[in-house]
Formats: structure tokens, sequence, C-alpha cells
């Protein structure tokens, strides 16, 4: 197998985790969140998104939040930023990397962001140019890679036509999100077969939703592909706001438990990932969704 060696967790728990709950989490428990995984071992932190806060009002305090962050040396404090006034906040706000989103559907484009997939790229010019003035590092994300919640499966010529454009604007990664959680690890290496053809894997990232139980399988078949970063989120908080029935996104806590057993270096501490999730899982009064957190604390009682 072409397992890396090491393999960089990027958490977006803070960001994507938290950005569909309902209810009112309180700036103190952002900040603990961010900095019990800045504790934990994570290099690369999903803090915020400067979008509209009418469309994400629960990322309406991101501003305050990277203002209350105990920055830690080594860690890259990142937001989503959907257009140049987003990535203008970002910057005031001290982010120190950005993302941008497209989808590989037309109609899932045009359900999250209210324009097709070739507008979506065209206002991310401006946002490359400024990042690029500024020396800023970008981060592409692309959506609905293994299937569509309105257009089913998607093919993976389409994935490709949209990594091909991020990474010809700039982006340093293009991290390939299983928005719906659809996919298979037939259906990922499928994908990773055209992918690869055309692109690097240091190029790319997986962002595996679990919705079926596939995450894990998933984030095999692209360690197996020499894939070395992978997306995750503590205690598998998440969804998808454009997806109806799109549970979380893979727990972080599971991703390491499998890297640790197939003794892939993350510099996580697993432990203190288990006790970080159940902190955050308690203040949204509800159970641990990582199967490895609650097994831990189960043997541990």
């Amino acid at each position: 197998m072409n397992l890396p060696a090491r393999v960089t967790l990027v958490e977006v728990g803070p960001r994507d985790g938290l950005q569909n709950e309902k209810q009112t989490i309180p700036l103190a428990a952002k900040l603990q969140l961010i900095d019990d995984l800045a504790g934990a071992g994570h290099t690369v932190i999903e803090a915020g998104s400067f979008v509209n806060p009418k469309w994400v009002p629960q990322m309406a305090d991101s501003e305050a939040v990277f203002a209350g962050i105990e920055r830690r040396p080594g860690v890259r404090y990142t937001a989503l930023t959907p257009n140049l006034q987003g990535f203008e906040r970002a910057v005031a706000a001290g982010a120190d990397e950005v993302a941008i989103f497209a989808a590989a559907s037309e109609s899932f484009s045009h359900k999250n962001i209210n324009c097709s997939i070739a507008e979506s790229l065209q206002r991310f010019t401006a946002v490359m140019a400024a990042a690029g003035e500024r020396g800023m590092p970008v981060r592409g994300y692309v959506s609905c890679v293994l299937g569509c919640p309105y257009e089913g499966e998607i093919s993976p010529q389409a994935v490709a036509s949209v990594t091909a454009e991020l990474l010809a604007m700039g982006c340093y990664e293009v991290s390939l999100g299983d928005t719906i959680g659809s996919g298979t690890a037939g259906s990922m290496q499928r994908l990773l077969d055209v992918l690869l053809s055309r692109f690097g894997a240091g190029q790319l990232a997986v962002h595996c939703h679990d919705t079926y139980g596939q995450a894990l399988s998933n984030i095999l078949v692209a360690l197996q592909n020499g894939i070395a970063t992978v997306d995750s989120s503590l205690a598998g908080l998440g969804g998808c706001p454009y997806a109806r029935g799109a549970s979380g996104n893979v727990a972080t806590e599971d991703v390491v438990y499998m890297l640790n057993g197939l003794g892939i270096t993350t510099g996580l501490d697993l432990d203190a990932l288990v006790r970080a999730g159940n902190r955050i899982s308690g203040v949204l009064g509800r159970p641990n969704g990582s199967r490895t957190a609650t097994a831990l604390d189960l043997k541990s009682a």
C-alpha cells in the first residue's frame, strides 16, 4: 500500500461543524473548542466563515472568534470566504489562510450560492488577486464530488474540471467534498483514478461525510492513493444546510484511531480530542457523535 507516513488533519469543527446549529452557541464555547483543538495537536483549524450572516447566522460572530483566539505557535487559523468582501473581512480579522468553495454540480451551486459553477469561479478571481498581493494562501473546496442531492451521481470529469480551475487560479490544495456522504470505496477510487492522472496527490485533500457510514473506508482509499490531507470534525459535528439528510462530517477521533492503527503519524492526542469532543457535545446538549470517543468512554467508565 502507498500509505503516507504522516497525515495532516484539517479540523473543520468550529466552522463546518457548528454552522448549522440552530441554538446560539456562546462565543466562549467556540473559543474553548478552538483552544482545545490546538491543545490536542491540531496545526490547521478552520475557525470561522465570513459569509453573509443572513445565510449562516451561526457564523455572524467570526470577527469576535478570531479576535478572541489565544494563538498558539505553529497553528494556522483559517476561514471560509465566498467573495472579495468576505476575504477583506477575513484579512482584517487576522485569518492565516482562506478557503474558497465551488461545486461539481450545477444544481447544487445554484441552491448553495445562487449562481452557476462558472459564475462562482469568476467571483473568486478577485479574491485570488487580492490574496496574491498579500501572500495569503488559499485553499479550494469542491462540493458534491461523489454525489449530489439534486443530480445524483456526478462524473469524475466534472470534478476534475472544477479542480483544474481552482488549482490554475492559485489554490495550493483542493479538498474533495463528499457533501451528502453517498460515496463508496469504489466511487472514491474511480474519482481518484481520473484526478490523479491529472494532478499530484499533494494537491488534493478529502472531506468525507458519514451519512452512509462510508467515510472511513473512503478516506482509506484516498490514503492508499497517496493523499495525505484529510478534513474532519471533532465529535462528528456538522452537516450541510443545502443537502437534506446529510449527517455530519467524519469524526476526528475516529479518523485518528484508524490512522493510529495504520501506524501513520498525525501529531494528535486522541485522549485530548475525546475530552474536547465531549466538552463541545455537552454544550450542544447531545451525545458525542464519535464511535471511538463513545467506546473509549465506556471502556474507562
